[in-house]
């Protein structure tokens, strides 16, 4: 079978395997996207009419060079690891005549080249000041223009205090299900979309009120699927895609620069999730991560089935009293 299939075959082949592991619920679009972006790049870089069983070690290093120009190390090293899974699916399905070698230098970056990357771009974090910004709004003053009143609609602003309230990301508040919100006793009982592991969060009072103006104003979505989600745009779609271009990003970024608040590249609205864990670092590490939904490997994690909301709700007081001061 191997004898004439060229890197389009395989990359074909490879992306309607993908399309079936979606359709069965254990890959997300979002995920089946990236592999479709290292295809295009496996395409790109080799052409669509280049035998696969010609792609060797230096072919290889010519992409990890061409990619290392335009991409950061962590972006770097999951494409790496994408187009590694390509030609794997290949070797694994006989589309080639003998195991595909990478050679020595294609290779994700190593730790240290991500740690010196990061310390150089500064941490990933908001301050308290910055979070009620975006919760309540914020009077600019830019030069001598009118000060100016900038609020985060009903549903952005629900979705930042998820985001510092119980460590929620993007697809998380996206995708989140009424079943999954308990407004009558304040909690939120989500596992993560990708992983399954369990969640859970004791709302703040501020959160689950904007939950409930958000929802009282939400517009009908355009899908019939889409009716027990709690969050929909002004359009009645989704605010998680399935794509590099995410609705509740875009509209995230244009909050923070409206608020003149730091928009560099890496910081956005996951951000809130790192500012969660590090507002909540001193207090119940277990807890923590169980609203974070953090797999830990350790034996007592093992067997521990639940936490209970005391402790939950210790965390969340500890995070909210960071917010807004002792007055919390």
């Amino acid at each position: 079978m191997s004898a004439g299939v060229t890197v389009k075959d395989v990359c074909n082949q490879f992306f309607n395997a993908k399309k079936a592991i979606v359709e069965s619920g254990e890959l997300t679009n979002r995920s089946r996207e990236d592999y479709r972006s290292a295809c295009e790049v496996v395409i790109a870089c080799f052409g669509k009419a280049r035998l696969a069983d010609d792609v060797g070690p230096d072919d290889f290093a010519a992409v990890r060079a061409a990619l290392a120009k335009r991409l950061g190390p962590v972006s770097l090293g999951n494409t790496i690891q994408r187009v590694r899974s390509v030609f794997k699916f290949a070797t694994d399905n006989g589309l080639v005549t003998c195991p595909v070698l990478y050679g020595q230098s294609f290779k994700r970056p190593s730790r240290k080249t991500i740690r010196v990357e990061r310390a150089r771009r500064g941490p990933k974090l908001f301050t308290a000041a910055e979070v009620r910004a975006m919760i309540d709004g914020a009077t600019v003053q830019v030069g001598d223009a009118e000060p100016e009143l900038v609020r985060p609609g009903r549903a952005v602003r629900a979705m930042v205090l998820l985001g510092i309230n119980c460590g929620f990301g993007n697809a998380d508040c996206g995708r989140l299900p009424r079943s999954a919100v308990d407004l009558t006793r304040g909690v939120v009982d989500y596992p993560g979309p990708k992983t399954g592991i369990p969640r859970r969060c004791v709302l703040w009072p501020e959160t689950a009120a904007t939950i409930r103006e958000a929802s009282a104003a939400r517009p009908e979505p355009t899908d019939p699927a889409d009716a027990d989600l709690v969050f929909v745009t002004k359009y009645g779609r989704p605010w998680a895609k399935d794509t590099a271009d995410p609705t509740l990003a875009k509209e995230f970024k244009k909050l923070l620069r409206a608020l003149r608040i730091d928009a560099r590249k890496g910081v956005g609205f996951y951000t809130l999730r790192h500012t969660f864990r590090t507002a909540a670092e001193s207090k119940d590490q277990p807890a923590v991560d169980y609203v974070m939904g953090h797999e830990v490997a350790h034996m007592s994690s093992h067997y521990r089935e639940t936490i209970s909301d005391d402790r939950l709700r210790a965390v969340a007081d500890h995070v909210r009293k960071w917010v807004f001061g002792e007055a919390a």
